[in-house]
C-alpha cells in the first residue's frame, strides 16, 4: 500500500477552477472594484487609494463589496468555463503522451478556452462593472441592481437580449490573454520551478509560479481591459470597438494602460489565491490517479 500511495496523483476535477476563483474572488473583490472605478474616469483624477477613501467615506465600508454576487456569477460561468477546458484537455493530452504538452500547446489552449470562457461569462462581467461603477454615479443616474441575477434580468427586459453581449468581443478576447496568462504560464513556471530540483511540489512552488502567472496576465491583458470597461459601462457614445479605442487614444498611449497597478494588485493576489486554493483542492478532494 505505502508503493501505489507514492505514486499515486490527484487530478482536479472539471468544476475546481471555479470554485477557487470563486473563494478568490471573495478576497480581492475589493481591489476589483477599485479598478473599475480608476478605469472609468474620464479624466484622471484620482489614484486607488483616494478612490478607496473616496468611497468608503461616501457610501461606507460595505460598498467595497458592491457587485459581489455578479462578480461570483462570472466566475461561475467564465472561471468555471476556461479551467475545465484547459485542464480537461491538458489531463488527456498528459495521458496521450505521457509527459508535459510543449509551452506552445499550453498557450493556444489558454487561447481557446480563454476565448470560450470570456464569451459565456460576458452578460454577468456586465453587469459586475455596472453594479461596481454604481458606487460612484449620482443617485439619479443608479441603476441600483439588487443582485446579479437582477441585473441579468433587467438587461434583457430594458435594453435587450443583444446587450447582454455587449462587449463580448472584448471579453472574450481578454479572457483568451488573462488564461494564457494565467493557466499556461502557471503551468510551465510550476514546471520550470519543480524542474531545478531545488524545490518540491508545495505550497511554496504554487505560490511562486502563481505570482509569475499574475504578472504574465495583468501585462497582458490590460490594455484589452480598460477598453472592455469603458464599452460595458457606455450608455450609447461608442459606436462599435474601434470608436472606443479611438476616443481612448486621444487621452495618450497611459491610458490604455490606466489602472495597471490597482489591476497587478487585484489580479495578482487573485491568480495566486486561485492556484494555492485548486492546489489545495486537488490535493484533498482530486480523483485519484495510480500510475
Amino acid at each position: 500500500m505505502g508503493q501505489i500511495n507514492m505514486s499515486e496523483k490527484r487530478r482536479s476535477r472539471w468544476y475546481f477552477g471555479g470554485l477557487s476563483s470563486s473563494a478568490a474572488a471573495c478576497i480581492t473583490h475589493p481591489l476589483d472594484l477599485i479598478k473599475v472605478h480608476l478605469q472609468t474616469q474620464h479624466e484622471v483624477r484620482m489614484r486607488m487609494m483616494g478612490m478607496t477613501m473616496s468611497v468608503v467615506q461616501r457610501e461606507g465600508v460595505l460598498a467595497l463589496y458592491s457587485g459581489l454576487s455578479a462578480s461570483l456569477c462570472r466566475q461561475m460561468t467564465y472561471s468555471l468555463c476556461r479551467f475545465a477546458i484547459y485542464e480537461t484537455v491538458s489531463d488527456q493530452m498528459k495521458d496521450r503522451t505521457h509527459g508535459p504538452m510543449p509551452f506552445y500547446q499550453k498557450v493556444l489552449l489558454g487561447l481557446v478556452g480563454g476565448f470560450a470562457g470570456g464569451f459565456i461569462g460576458t452578460p454577468a462581467d456586465m453587469v459586475n462593472v455596472r453594479m461596481q461603477n454604481d458606487v460612484k454615479v449620482p443617485l439619479e443616474l443608479r441603476r441600483n441592481y439588487a443582485h446579479a441575477l437582477d441585473g441579468l434580468f433587467r438587461v434583457w427586459k430594458e435594453e435587450g437580449m443583444k446587450k447582454l453581449f455587449s462587449g463580448a468581443t472584448m471579453a472574450s478576447s481578454r479572457g483568451a490573454l488573462v488564461t494564457v496568462g494565467q493557466l499556461a504560464c502557471y503551468d510551465q513556471a510550476k514546471q520550470l520551478v519543480l524542474g531545478t530540483g531545488a524545490m518540491q511540489d508545495n505550497i511554496l512552488t504554487h505560490f511562486l509560479a502563481s505570482l509569475i502567472a499574475g504578472g504574465c496576465a495583468t501585462v497582458l491583458c490590460q490594455p484589452l481591459d480598460v477598453l472592455k470597461t469603458r464599452l460595458m459601462n457606455s450608455k450609447g457614445e461608442y459606436v462599435g470597438l474601434l470608436h472606443c479605442v479611438r476616443d481612448t487614444a486621444k487621452l495618450g498611449p497611459n491610458a490604455f494602460y490606466k489602472g495597471l497597478v490597482p489591476a497587478g494588485i487585484r489580479l495578482i493576489p487573485h491568480t495566486v489565491f486561485t492556484f494555492i486554493f485548486l492546489e489545495q483542492l486537488r490535493t484533498c478532494c482530486g480523483i485519484r490517479i495510480v500510475t
